[in-house]
């Protein structure tokens, strides 16, 4: 008798079948702009009559970014810094938030619709006009004037950061909507017979969470940290990506932007390859 398939290899199948529609779309949507953005990143472009001619000029674009250009770097150095801050407190909040959602009490589904609206109105335009309004800032802390009172307690250079991440959280609430429902497919996927061994044994609520339901979940942590990293770097509002738009479509200068672009590219990419590092031990003992 033939042997069939192991359990792994179509898992792999799965897999591969389920990237496959984006495979396909990238290769026939994106590759040759992607190539395109990459030649145009190492030219000069000027608008001729005939199109854009492109002038080679090496990694010249690259060097102005971080030599010439005052605005890009700290622009840089600013959204990686706010990611820092703001993917943990939305993992922390979804998570705990998906903890709650996954009891049961009355109202459970008109609560999860609540907190997943946001998902879907606070996007693009809305979220623009909303942040121009202050919606993204909590007006207690100007009213109150907390920066002062905290002072008197704790060095100012610890509560200014302090303020900045409890101010964040009505951003991080209206960023955790999908990172949720992961969190929630998660726990809803883990048997109840789990819980009821560890009961059993005389495991506490605290002790369950850290040995079933922690473990169990490890790979939806990690699927949550990639969407909430590359979620928070192509956000509206993200000042790279409206310096990045200024560049190509106001000043028309096509080859410094594709040059940024890869640029951002590029350092999105390293941090999302060392989360991939973090987590290489969850993903090798899980094949």
């Amino acid at each position: 008798m033939k042997k069939g398939l192991s359990m792994r290899t179509r898992h792999y199948l799965e897999g591969y079948m389920f990237t496959l529609p984006w495979v396909i779309g990238f290769l026939a949507f994106m590759a040759v702009p992607l190539v395109r953005s990459f030649r145009f990143s190492l030219s000069k472009l000027e608008i001729k009559t005939a199109g854009l001619q492109a002038h080679y000029i090496g990694f010249e674009n690259f060097r102005k970014a971080f030599t010439v250009d005052v605005e890009f770097t700290p622009k840089l150095i600013g959204t990686v810094s706010g990611l820092i801050f703001n993917v943990p407190l939305i993992l922390i909040f979804a998570m705990f938030t998906a903890l709650l959602l996954n009891r049961n009490f009355k109202g459970r589904m008109i609560f999860r619709g609540i907190f997943f609206l946001p998902v879907i109105i606070a996007s693009g335009t809305v979220l623009t006009k909303l942040r121009e309004d202050g919606a993204a800032n909590l007006p207690i802390f100007k009213q109150y004037d907390l920066a002062s009172t905290l002072s008197n307690i704790m060095p100012i250079d610890l509560v200014r950061p302090l303020l900045g991440i409890l101010e964040s959280l009505s951003l991080s609430m209206w960023d955790s909507g999908v990172q949720i429902l992961i969190f929630l497919a998660g726990l809803q996927s883990i048997s109840s017979h789990l819980y009821e061994a560890a009961k059993v044994d005389g495991a506490t609520p605290w002790e369950i969470f850290w040995k079933v339901t922690f473990p169990i979940i490890t790979p939806m942590i990690l699927v949550n940290t990639l969407f909430s990293i590359v979620n928070s770097f192509t956000k509206a509002g993200n000042p790279i990506m409206d310096y990045i738009m200024d560049v190509l479509f106001k000043k028309n200068d096509f080859g410094y932007g594709a040059a940024l672009g890869w640029i951002y590219f590029l350092v999105s990419f390293v941090i999302i390859g060392i989360v991939l590092y973090l987590f290489r031990n969850s993903l090798r003992e899980r094949g």
